[in-house]
């Protein structure tokens, strides 16, 4: 078998060690100075033109949600979190001291394990750097633990801050003291135990007394540890306001720990990426990732890495425990020989085979249970056996839906005759790999052939300059790393300058999810401008999302440039950047402007989120005179229609216009435009038809989807919603038949006549799948909780939690949907006959 990165194969990637590898790493790694919430403080980003415009600084401290109690809170929650992990990381320099006296009491007998001179080396500075923690912890403890509006930490920061010359001299030192243990590991075996198990106190309140890490790793954790400081600094000041005594002391603390980044990556970037080949020549390392290649028919994982001349395909290799990782190189390409296909060209390759979404969702289902069960083992203190176990179970599924989820084609030629094609889930990811190729096609390069040596020497070199060390998948991160956000983000794409000339212009919304970027959204395009102005409002659902990224395009009309091949966007991409979604920032009831910048192009944007839990609420209107939030019984009756005018006319439209719509019902319409339909449906406006006309298609498919949400109680009623879960799970398919026909028959006459007069819109909907990629499954995915979830009271019963999207409950919804979506047509009329053939128990 081809490299599947199974938990048996590819145990340097997360399951040998996965907390304690140090990223792999023997020459010095660039530390990441662009905090997560601090887009403006990355300065190598904007040197790039992917990085993000600052954002207003002005007015902190002020507004609705930084007011003193709420400031005053998150400022603890910050500190909290900041002290749990300042213990774990005095515990690991207090771990990596412990050798150091044995050691030096043996280095002067006549037996010494070490040197003194290899004992300093290796531990250089340690012993400064553990007092500058020990004793910035100890001050800052009791002040969060007796917290109240007085307490001031400012001067701590700025104290830490200005110790921060003994980490310079740390990083100096960082490269010779790694190679200095290295070699020391080769020629002595007892330094190689010590250095193999180093054991590590867990925290206080943890049921876990010790962690075993090599001393590799541990070295690695002082260079980790100025970025988190300064994520934390950036936090603080956040939440602090401007009139605060610690305000100016952080201000200062951030801005002496940010030049100090700077200057440590001025020193280290060339030395992390350079190679040098057998000719004496220096060739870089630019980009490395995971990537998966269509090989022989089938999806391989590959990393995939990017030298200043040559672009190198591997796989790791199957190593024994203990021995070195190496990878194998599949393919290369000089980057002389390297080209994109044309259009033309594309035609002629094959078609990719696209899993269905229904396969992707059962495993998303798969991933939660398992996740479910992994809290639940954790909460009761499980063993830590069952744990691993589940561990590599969620790897592995987690692996799966990594190979199998891309299918936006990468194409590359070799000029030689040989093509090779990967698949990716986001446009925005292949246009980084597209364009870092192309910068260094603008260089004067040499077509070359590698001798085996030359190969062998470049593959060697890949282990220790990779920059992505882990697969993508949510097993491999460390338990404090945050799970992400689940629920509803709210974007406003409000506009964008910067442009040269005039162009057809709109914008995509991507988010993470489940290891990956997905499209979510799309502006209108705004056609013949400079300066478009979209004010569109998107809602976007989130899966355990960290990042939000826009791309801005220009939208192609030429019709002779079209590609055949469904998935290939050929409009071209203007400009893209990519925001971190803190939670602390994103979770409030107001919305947070920012601007986004790329490539000198300025898109402006705000965005709020609500959790899932605040979504799922379904409020009885307090005007009974609208439609919206109206039992469909009072509504019916009011019309004298058997089903409501709402949904009459939507579907109508729909059919009319945007059944072949890709994405209709999934794809998100503008808020703003389902709230002004929402409020002429509500005041039976004479326009409605008018302006039904005119809107966009999405935004009428948005608002047909809002009126059942929006129902006091769902379609399918509260009081049969446990018998539809069990009937679902029947597995006899003759009682399935007869339980699920029954509960169709018992739900009350408006409610019933409506939900076959919907189901014969989604059936005629799938019908033209080929072209609007709409499945059934797509849109029992999309309807089955909006017609199924209890309303508020019932829901506490059934909901499971409240982060977790593809519960059982869900899951079930969907199921329930499909299942009536994939009978053969249901009549009212038959179905009210046939009562005699029904058994009256459920």
């Amino acid at each position: 078998a081809d490299f599947n990165y199974g938990a048996d194969e590819y145990d340097a990637e997360g399951n040998e060690e996965p907390k304690a590898l140090p990223e792999g790493s023997e020459t010095m790694p660039y530390i990441d100075e662009s905090p997560t919430m601090s887009p403006q403080l990355s300065a190598r980003g904007q040197e790039s033109g992917d990085g993000v415009s600052p954002t207003p600084t002005d007015g902190l401290g002020t507004g609705g949600e930084r007011d003193a109690g709420k400031g005053l809170e998150m400022r603890k929650l910050v500190l909290s979190g900041f002290l749990a992990s300042e213990e774990i990381y005095i515990n690991q320099l207090e771990a990596l001291l412990l050798p150091m006296k044995p050691l030096k009491a043996t280095a002067t007998t006549s037996q010494p394990v070490l040197t003194l001179q290899q004992i300093e080396t290796i531990f250089y500075k340690i012993q400064d750097i553990y007092e500058i923690h020990k004793e910035f912890y100890d001050s800052l403890c009791p002040k969060v633990q007796q917290w109240d509006s007085n307490v001031t930490m400012g001067h701590l920061f700025q104290k830490l801050a200005s110790q921060l010359g003994v980490y310079k001299a740390f990083v100096d030192n960082y490269k010779i003291a790694l190679e200095t243990a290295e070699k020391c590991s080769q020629s002595n075996y007892q330094f190689q135990k010590i250095s193999e198990e180093l054991k590590v106190k867990g925290p206080k309140d943890s049921k876990e007394s010790h962690t075993s890490v090599t001393m590799e790793a541990l070295l690695y954790k002082p260079i980790d540890r100025v970025t988190r400081s300064t994520l934390v600094l950036h936090d603080l000041l956040k939440h602090t306001p401007a009139d605060h005594p610690d305000y100016p002391l952080l201000q200062d603390a951030l801005r002496i720990s940010q030049n100090f980044l700077s200057s440590i990556n001025e020193d280290i970037d060339p030395r992390r990426t350079a190679v040098t080949t057998p000719k004496g020549e220096t060739r870089q390392l630019v980009k490395d990732g995971f990537l998966v290649e269509l090989s022989e028919g089938s999806r391989k994982l590959r990393h995939v890495f990017l030298f200043t001349d040559v672009l190198l395909c591997a796989k790791l290799k199957k190593t024994a425990v203990g021995k070195h990782q190496q990878y194998d190189c599949k393919w290369y390409v000089p980057l002389a020989d390297l080209v994109f296909p044309s259009l033309e060209e594309s035609e002629h390759c094959p078609q990719v085979h696209v899993i269905p979404d229904h396969e992707l969702e059962d495993m998303k289902m798969k991933i939660s249970t398992i996740k479910s069960e992994m809290q639940k083992e954790k909460a009761n203190k499980g063993q830590s056996r069952a744990i691993e176990r589940l561990k590599k179970k969620m790897f592995e599924n987690e692996f799966w839906l990594l190979l199998n989820s891309p299918a936006i084609p990468f194409r590359i030629h070799n000029r030689n005759g040989k093509s090779y094609l990967f698949l990716l889930s986001s446009d925005y990811e292949r246009s980084e790999w597209r364009e870092a190729i192309q910068r260094l096609q603008k260089k004067d390069l040499q077509a070359f052939v590698l001798s085996s040596v030359e190969l062998q020497v470049l593959t060697g070199s890949c282990f220790k300059l990779r920059t992505v060390h882990n697969i993508p998948v949510t097993s491999n991160k460390d338990d404090d790393e945050s799970p992400g956000l689940y629920g509803f983000l709210h974007v406003i794409v409000h506009s964008a300058k910067g442009f040269k000339q005039s162009a057809n212009l709109y914008c995509t919304l991507e988010v993470d999810s489940f290891g990956y970027f997905v499209s979510k959204a799309k502006t209108r395009v705004f056609r013949d401008t400079t300066e478009p102005q979209w004010n569109e409002e998107f809602e976007i659902e989130l899966e355990g999302s960290q990042s939000l990224r826009i791309l801005c395009y220009e939208k192609c009309y030429d019709k002779t440039k079209l590609n055949k091949d469904n998935n290939e966007i050929v409009d071209k991409i203007m400009g893209k950047g990519q925001i971190q979604l803190d939670p602390q920032a994103v979770q409030t009831k107001n919305w947070h402007m920012d601007v986004i910048e790329m490539n000198g192009i300025k898109v402006e944007f705000s965005m709020k989120f609500t959790s899932r839990d605040m979504s799922l609420k379904r409020t009885p209107s307090k005007k009974q005179t609208g439609v919206f939030g109206v039992k469909i019984s009072v509504v019916t009756k009011r019309e004298r229609s058997k089903v409501p005018y709402i949904v009459r006319q939507c579907i109508e439209e729909v059919e009319k216009r945007g059944i072949e719509e890709v994405g209709i019902y999934r794809i998100s319409g503008v808020a703003t435009d389902i709230q002004a339909l929402k409020a002429v449906f509500d005041a039976n406006n004479k326009d409605i038809l008018v302006m039904l006309s005119d809107m966009d298609i999405n935004a009428i498919a948005g608002t047909l989807k809002l009126y059942f949400r929006e129902l006091p109680e769902p379609l399918l009623t509260d009081r049969l919603y446990p018998a539809f879960m069990e009937g679902i799970a029947l597995s006899d398919p003759a009682a399935k038949e007869n339980c699920m026909m029954h509960l169709l028959r018992s739900l009350p006459d408006p409610n019933l006549i409506t939900f076959l007069f919907l189901l014969e819109h989604l059936k005629r909907v799938a019908e033209k799948e080929p072209i609007n990629k709409m499945s059934l499954h797509n849109l029992a995915t999309v309807f089955g909780p909006t017609l199924l979830r209890p309303s508020e009271g019932e829901s506490k019963a059934h909901l499971t939690l409240a982060s977790d999207i593809w519960s059982h409950d869900v899951m079930a919804q969907v199921q329930v949907l499909l299942y009536y979506l994939q009978h053969p047509p249901i009549s009212f009329t038959e179905l009210k006959r046939n009562t005699l053939y029904f058994s009256t128990d459920v």
